[in-house]
């Protein structure tokens, strides 16, 4: 119990007043002289101890008398707060992830918990309601109601920590007020579990929980085969439920459907789809799922308009770039160093220096310009360089320089498999035991400001890179090297000329860093846009001399196919599809927590809330007790003989 004003209760030094009334005794008593009294004696002892006892019970009324009315003057209360009439704060987040479209017993489980907080939560009481793409500060349930009932599904989840963070910006600094922070999620299992380490408010979790866990998906698409006249595509389905015999799955393009299958899925299944080469395809595979429905469908885009510009500057044969550099997917041109024309250098987007002896100076301008401009190069030297140009080279872009050509033996042994070059399954293992190239001679040099991509066994870089830079230290020419006898030598350059234009995917997702270039010459102030039938967006970007670098995360907002336009033309389309991480109906599990409650709907965290903050005022009873205690010293002074 606790009192709105504890000062008053100093009143209680009052009851010494009816104790020191009672205690002494300030009547006196004359004695009367009467004959013939001991008849009397036994009476005289009884009527002493009734009134002895009728005193007692007299000053305890009283003394209950004063009490009362001292207490209900103090306004006694019960409640959980240390504080009589605290205001409170309430901050609800709304999750309105795409894993909330999964059914509760009572429909959509954002659509219910819309429902629930406009029923539970008063239309007068001012709130802060914040959601993973939206926020409504300081407001009220009758003034967001339309906002709410319109309020669609986020791509993107926010994690848990940083949604709890987000939502404690919206408390007042008032450190006088209790908080109650409402967190409406499934909470699905994420890489994170849910943080508790929660001092400063109080933390409700209301997990609803869908009826049937059970989703299909389409995971991923891949190009598995590309022929002369075919492109074999394969698409990965996920399952969480029970198995399904027929499931249909539907091709289309351009809005028409191509074709039609259907797949048995346990809990992993894939088909194939063939498509005509050298054909654009603006494509999507839908399937038929009455769960979540973002999932259901896969964009994606085939262009064959764009090819690599690649340029080898040779002193030495480049059969083995010819080989890897196809018509297919590279525009590849080779020029020996005494014919090379300068103005050709801007239009490339990589370009080899072959095992040249000399780099001139006017070389080494042209070609930093090239590669300020978004080129890379690569260099590969002789077995006879200019060693001071090609430090001059080196120089420009930090590399250590060469030191005099060693002729020792050596073995490349070192891979480095976190490199973009080959991180991205290139291998499906580390490989410890392979066949070592072997190099004759080699021009040793530090890493320096580079990156090892290449190293031989005492560490010494074969091959390392810095910005988009990548330099050999040893001619790769079979006189001098294994290197083009071994399958390195394929993904290695390949995937240094993808550094070089980074064509469009098959499909991005939203909500993750996606860059690729788009070959085109845009006018001076003139920008790129991305537009879909309903939406437009002007994305990030920067322009080089022959290509548009164009980066982007969080849009677009929704899924589907977008022309990029410089201004009406179409050059080229993209795909986006949502984040199929929330296709994964596994949740978290909270037995275990404490300093939070934890609830199944969003009408038992109110209840709490509200028992929590409730108080119950005493002084009326006490007033009451007064009043009792009154009344049964009447009845004691009047009727107790």
């Amino acid at each position: 119990m606790q009192f709105k004003h504890p000062e008053l209760l100093y009143g209680l030094f009052l009851l010494l007043i009816p104790i020191i009334v009672h205690l002494f005794q300030l009547r006196k008593f004359q004695k009367e002289a009467f004959t013939n009294v001991a008849f009397l004696k036994q009476i005289t002892l009884q009527t002493r101890k009734s009134a002895q006892i009728k005193k007692w019970l007299t000053l305890f009324t009283r003394m209950g008398i004063l009490a009362a009315i001292v207490i209900a003057f103090a306004q006694p209360f019960t409640s959980k707060n240390k504080t009589f009439n605290t205001k409170t704060e309430t901050v609800i987040f709304l999750d309105n992830s795409f894993s909330m479209q999964a059914k509760g017993d009572k429909g959509e489980l954002l659509k219910r918990a819309v429902s629930d907080i406009i029923s539970n939560v008063p239309e007068a009481e001012n709130i802060s309601l914040i959601t993973n793409d939206n926020a409504f500060r300081q407001t009220t349930v009758k003034t967001i109601t339309n906002d709410l009932l319109q309020l669609n599904y986020s791509t993107n989840q926010l994690p848990y920590d940083a949604a709890v963070l987000k939502s404690k910006k919206y408390f007042s600094k008032n450190q006088n007020t209790i908080k109650n922070l409402v967190f409406v999620s499934d909470f699905q299992q994420k890489e994170l579990n849910f943080n508790t380490n929660n001092n400063e408010t109080n933390l409700s979790l209301v997990q609803l929980k869908p009826v049937s866990k059970a989703n299909i998906s389409i995971d991923s698409l891949y190009i598995s085969k590309r022929t002369s006249s075919n492109i074999e595509l394969i698409v990965s389905l996920k399952n969480t439920g029970n198995t399904i015999e027929n499931l249909p799955v539907s091709l289309y393009n351009n809005g028409s459907l191509l074709t039609k299958t259907s797949i048995k899925i346990a809990d992993k299944a894939t088909t194939i789809f063939t498509l005509p080469t050298n054909e654009s395809v603006n494509g999507k595979v839908t399937i038929d799922d009455t769960n979540l429905q973002f999932d259901n469908t896969l964009f994606f885009n085939i262009n064959n308009n764009s090819k690599i510009n690649v340029l080898s500057i040779n002193e030495a044969n480049d059969t083995f770039l010819k080989s890897i550099y196809s018509s297919t997917e590279f525009n590849y041109n080779a020029t020996a160093f005494n014919q090379l024309n300068y103005s050709a250098i801007a239009n490339q987007n990589l370009i080899v220096l072959n095992e040249l002896n000399q780099i001139p100076s006017s070389l080494v301008t042209a070609l930093k310009g090239f590669t300020n401009n978004g080129g890379v190069l690569v260099v590969i030297p002789s077995n006879n360089i200019n060693i001071q140009e090609y430090n001059n080279l080196l120089s420009n872009y930090n590399f250590a320089p060469f030191t005099k050509q060693s002729e020792t033996e050596k073995r490349l042994t070192n891979i480095n498999y976190s490199h973009p070059l080959y991180s991205d399954g290139v291998f499906e293992k580390q490989v410890s035991n392979f066949q070592y190239p072997k190099i004759n001679s080699y021009y040793p040099q530090n890493l320096s400001n580079a990156k090892a991509v290449l190293q031989f066994e005492d560490g010494k870089p074969f091959l390392s890179e810095n910005n988009n830079t990548f330099v050999f230290t040893a001619a790769l020419n079979k006189n001098n090297s294994s290197f083009q006898d071994i399958n390195l030598i394929v993904p290695t350059f390949y995937n240094i000329s993808k550094r070089s234009l980074k064509l469009a995917n098959l499909y991005y997702t939203i909500g993750k860093e996606n860059t690729f270039d788009i070959v085109t010459d845009l006018q001076q102030d003139a920008v790129l846009t991305l537009v879909s039938e309903s939406s437009k967006v002007i994305p990030q970007q920067q322009y080089f001399n022959n290509k548009v670098a164009i980066t982007t995360i969080d849009i677009p907002e929704k899924s589907g196919i977008y022309n990029i336009k410089n201004k009406a033309e179409i050059i080229e389309n993209v795909s986006y599809n949502y984040n199929r991480n929330e296709s994964i109906l596994v949740y978290q599990n909270f037995s275990n927590l404490d300093n939070v409650t934890i609830s199944n709907s969003i009408s038992d965290a109110f209840n709490t809330i509200k028992n929590d903050t409730k108080v119950n005022e005493l002084w009326k009873w006490f007033v009451i007790l007064a009043l009792i205690l009154l009344i049964i010293e009447m009845l004691i002074l009047k009727f107790f003989k």
